[in-house]
């Protein structure tokens, strides 16, 4: 089966030996998107809502670059360094879906790449 790669301007450039997503098929995954401005390559300022909406925004960016939007995505990979702020990335995450909703999984993890205090995965699936 062949594979696209899939790349936005408008999202962060990759930090590492990865693509922004891969297609295969109808499938897209999308690899974790951290909170940097993609103009500046630097983590955004603010607290975790802020950064929430960025990762959100940066996510937009590499969805619409293989041809969908969130009305496409069928799972979402959602990694935080402080689980006490599953509220405020849950509010955020509301803004940016509507139901159905996606599979969902929330992590804990020790430490994110650039110190994000929030990570986000997805897989979409276009008609």
């Amino acid at each position: 089966m062949s594979r696209q790669i899939i790349h936005s301007d408008s999202a962060p450039a990759a930090i590492g030996p990865y693509s922004q997503a891969v297609r295969v098929g109808n499938t897209v995954y999308l690899s974790g998107q951290t909170p940097l401005d993609p103009a500046t390559m630097k983590l955004v300022e603010g607290d975790i809502t802020a950064q929430a909406h960025q990762v959100f925004k940066n996510l937009t960016a590499v969805c619409a670059a293989a041809g969908g939007d969130f009305s496409k995505v069928v799972r979402v990979g959602i990694y935080m360094t402080d689980l006490s702020n599953f509220a405020h990335v849950n509010a955020v995450m509301k803004e940016y879906f509507k139901e159905p909703f996606p599979a969902r999984s929330t992590i804990g993890v020790a430490a994110l790449p650039v110190s994000a205090q929030v990570e986000i995965d997805l897989v979409m699936v276009l008609d």
